[in-house]
């Protein structure tokens, strides 16, 4: 399967996006229990973060993504890319 990376910018203030941070875990945590290899962070020096998964499509990570909390109670931002691996 394809990696996909979902490139994220903060578009609200700290307090009601850290209300949503347990739920966005758990939501990446359900994704590597069905195999998708998710992995997720922020950004050190400035706001956003990213996301990485794989899925069988485009269109299937564009599923995958909406359901993501910080997604759906308008936190961020995004861009989602298929990210083409060159090294392994």
């Amino acid at each position: 399967m394809p990696w996909f990376v979902k490139i994220e910018e903060g578009i609200v203030d700290k307090a009601t996006f850290d209300r949503y941070v347990p739920a966005h875990k758990a939501f990446v945590k359900d994704l590597i229990a069905k195999g998708y290899e998710a992995k997720t962070g922020y950004w050190g020096c400035f706001g956003g973060g990213m996301l990485m998964f794989k899925a069988k499509s485009m269109d299937e990570a564009e599923k995958i993504i909406l359901e993501d909390p910080l997604i759906r109670n308008h936190c961020v931002h995004y861009k989602l890319y298929e990210w083409k691996v060159v090294v392994e």
